[in-house]
């Protein structure tokens, strides 16, 4: 099972968008760990303009991973990619998963708001 982290907040669009890309284009399981920045200032200093960041347990991120090439590119390199899944995702026999169709994340977000500033 691979370990991955993603540094989010609540309500963050292009995160869920991300959840939803990585549940068609990760080949085998994994664990997501989510992490809200809008909690921690060296998070926020770090993740705030970057989110939706995916990290691997060895430490390599990825920014931007909402963008399909990009997410797929991350993932080949760590032999992670479903690459079947990856040319019918390009040959637009499976259609880009849209904001908010990921693994039923909003239904597993914590009460309250918070939003970056």
């Amino acid at each position: 099972m691979t370990p991955l982290t993603l540094y989010t907040t609540l309500g963050c669009h292009l995160c869920e968008r991300l959840e939803a890309l990585l549940v068609v284009l990760h080949r085998g399981e994994y664990r997501l760990e989510r992490v809200e920045i809008s909690e921690n200032v060296d998070l926020m200093e770090r993740y705030g303009v970057r989110i939706p960041v995916l990290a691997d347990e060895a430490g390599g991120e990825l920014d931007m991973g909402f963008e399909p090439p990009r997410l797929a590119d991350w993932l080949a390199e760590r032999g992670w990619l479903d690459e079947a899944a990856w040319r019918r995702l390009q040959a637009g026999e499976i259609k880009p998963p849209a904001e908010g169709d990921g693994d039923a994340t909003s239904a597993r977000k914590p009460a309250g708001r918070r939003y970056l500033a």
